[in-house]
């Protein structure tokens, strides 16, 4: 049965307030019958708004036999697939969509891909992380759309960059016209992502117009390659410039705090979150525990812990592997028992705290008890690191020959990490022999590392073999090889200050050495004067 344009446009126009108040696949599947009885399954424009609900809904199946139903699928369906599927990160199927437009463009009923094509399927390239297949997709805009589009030459810019194709997207970059907010950032975050913190903080001063969103990917870019003190640095240039903190900045600053030891500010955005009534979210509560435990006030961190609206793994695992970190082994034990009583299922991360705590207390028994049951009870496969926990925890113990044992049978390669952990163990129970297989392996993984040197020459030295020290010292300088000098910080009226050993070069360091002597007179003082007291009694 034939029906009038006029009465499709009718039945649509009857059709369409009921799919956008539709709010359920299956009353979505009702309608769709609706549709059917009408003889409406043609139609390109309900076809559309059908597969636009189902991708809302992750529904890609349902919209995929939606598409294959109609006979000659317009460019607004074609779209409306790939938007689906590249919506529900189904990258491939999205680009299968795409080749399927292309042959349809050199069929009779010539479609071409238009402007809402290509930010999409240039999406689903980025997402299979396929330049190649970027690249041709950048060939086709050209021949296809030649004038320029924003969102267009954003999907395209951004394409590039989580491809690590910087050059190309600084091309695109140059080559727009009309430069937002957006095309900024996706820049600047290109080379944050790949560390490359200079070009990025060029950039960055370059912007006319920074957002949150401009100020916050610098900040992650400093924190992600452990330039702390340059995130604090560019999260005060922030406050500053008047820009008011989201969830995503907060959440990116505050593991700087926590690397620093910037307690004082830290506490600061623990004041501002809950002055803005945001300590509901889950993400910004784990960020604040783990800076809170970090810069050593692990009260105040299970405090808020204790406080929190909603708990995920994340909160449990992160609490649980720093009171690890505090010697509170028991209470992390007693957090995990709750865990379970709850019944939230622990992870990787989770065990490892776990282990660790029971390595730092000695509780030999519990820990390979609780490694077993990450296998037997949770179906998780340990990850090195946790087989490093059980070395250390056997090694700790005293168990050496166990912990050795343990190394040769472990189903993967052991890393630095693990014999490290032996040759630890090797020097608090005297162990020489079993020091230098340790160190034979450590040589073969960390042959620059001269800290391991320094802890084999210690292990001789404590044996009285000072042979072995000699030897050790004498490959160190054989290959010129320095240990790092120790540093540390210190916070101080919301700045954070660094000292390196050996360092002279700071500004204050004439003043610092007098009230240092001045402290150190005082203290010999006070000594004298406590030692002449007690003789006096």
């Amino acid at each position: 049965m034939r029906i009038t344009t006029l009465i499709v446009r009718e039945i649509e126009d009857q059709l369409l307030p009921v799919l956008q108040n539709c709010t359920s696949i299956k009353d979505l599947k009702r309608i769709h019958a609706h549709i059917i009885k009408y003889s409406m399954s043609q139609s390109n424009f309900l076809a559309t708004k059908i597969i636009d609900i189902c991708g809302g809904k992750g529904e890609t199946d349902y919209a995929i036999s939606i598409f294959k139903q109609v006979i000659q699928p317009n460019i607004f369906l074609y779209n409306a697939v790939i938007r689906a599927y590249t919506h529900n990160h189904l990258y491939y199927q999205a680009v299968t969509i795409y080749k399927q437009l292309l042959r349809h463009q050199q069929a009779e009923n010539h479609i071409s891909a238009d402007r809402f094509t290509f930010p999409f399927i240039l999406r689903a390239s980025a997402g299979l992380l396929y330049l190649n297949l970027g690249k041709q997709i950048h060939g086709h805009l050209c021949k296809c759309w030649p004038t320029e589009n924003n969102a267009i030459d954003n999907s395209l810019l951004e394409m590039y960059v989580k491809c690590g194709n910087l050059i190309d997207a600084h091309q695109v970059f140059d080559g727009m016209r009309e430069k937002d907010s957006v095309s900024w950032n996706i820049l600047i975050s290109g080379y944050a992502r790949s560390g490359r913190m200079k070009p990025a903080k060029d950039i960055f001063n370059s912007m006319p117009n920074k957002t949150i969103v401009s100020w916050t990917v610098l900040i992650s870019g400093y924190t992600q390659f452990g330039e702390y003190l340059n995130a604090l640095e560019a999260f005060r240039q922030m406050q500053l410039a008047g820009m008011k903190m989201d969830e995503i900045s907060i959440v990116s600053i505050l593991p700087a705090c926590a690397q620093v030891g910037a307690l004082e500010l830290g506490k600061w955005i623990h004041v501002y979150v809950d002055k803005n009534r945001l300590l509901h979210r889950t993400c910004i509560c784990n960020a604040l525990i783990k800076m809170y435990a970090d810069c050593g006030s692990i009260n105040e961190a299970h405090q808020l812990f204790d406080n929190m609206c909603e708990r995920d793994v994340i909160s449990w695992s992160t609490m649980i592997g720093r009171l690890a970190n505090h010697g509170r082994a028991q209470q992390a034990i007693g957090l995990f028992v709750e865990m379970e009583r709850i019944q939230m299922k622990p992870n990787g991360v989770t065990f490892l705290g776990l282990l660790s705590a029971c390595a730092h207390a000695g509780f030999l028994d519990e820990g390979l008890k609780y490694f077993d049951s990450m296998m037997k009870d949770y179906c998780i496969n340990p990850s090195v690191e946790h087989y490093g926990c059980v070395v250390d925890l056997l090694g700790r113990s005293g168990h050496l020959s166990q912990a050795l044992e343990f190394i040769d049978k472990m189903p993967i390669a052991p890393d630095a990490a693990v014999w490290g952990s032996l040759l630890s163990a090797c020097r608090t129970h005297n162990n020489v022999e079993m020091a230098v297989t340790a160190m034979e392996h450590l040589l073969e993984l960390e042959p620059d590392d001269p800290g391991n040197y320094v802890l084999l020459s210690n292990i001789y030295a404590a044996a009285g073999k000072w042979d072995g020290v000699l030897r050790m010292r004498k490959l160190m300088r054989s290959k010129r090889m320095k240990k790092m000098p120790g540093c540390s910080l210190i916070e101080v009226n919301n700045n954070v200050h660094e000292f390196i050993a050996g360092d002279d070069s700071n500004q204050l360091g004439d003043d610092i050495c007098r009230v240092l002597e001045l402290l150190a007179s005082q203290l010999s003082r006070k000594t004298s004067l406590t030692i002449a007291s007690d003789e006096g009694c």
